[in-house]
């Protein structure tokens, strides 16, 4: 099993994604305390603290807005054949069984019909 990242590791890619540079690590005592710290307003600038994995803390950056106000856009093909894969992979699900899933979720619910969503994972549509 490869090492987890480290401090410094998760602190360059975040710093990316927020807009600045690598080199400056993050204060991560918040976030591993509560679960939750909003570094500022802007896109994947609050860090999250889900829970552990093998006994080190699982951490990722999101938004700091709920999902109720996100304004969603319909997703690609490629990423919901992406998400497709690790269902199948993680619970064994058929391609319909995800298709008529993915459907219902937000983002591609109303924007993608179960047939739809059926012929672009198994790859007959492009996106």
């Amino acid at each position: 099993m490869p090492a987890p990242p480290t401090a410094g590791q998760f602190s360059d890619i975040a710093a990316q994604e927020m807009g600045g540079g690598p080199g400056t690590d993050l204060d991560l005592a918040t976030v591993l305390r509560t679960g939750r710290d909003p570094q500022g307003p802007g896109r994947y600038q609050t860090l999250v603290c889900p829970g552990t994995l093998d006994g080190f803390p699982v951490l990722t950056f999101t938004a700091p807005w709920t999902l109720a106000e996100a304004e969603l856009n319909a997703p690609r093909a490629r990423y919901l054949r992406n998400l497709a894969s690790g269902l199948a992979d993680a619970h064994g699900w058929s391609a319909r069984r995800t298709a008529a899933y993915l459907s219902t979720r937000p983002g591609a619910a109303g924007h993608w019909t179960v047939d739809a969503l059926l012929a672009a994972l198994t790859g007959r549509t492009g996106g």
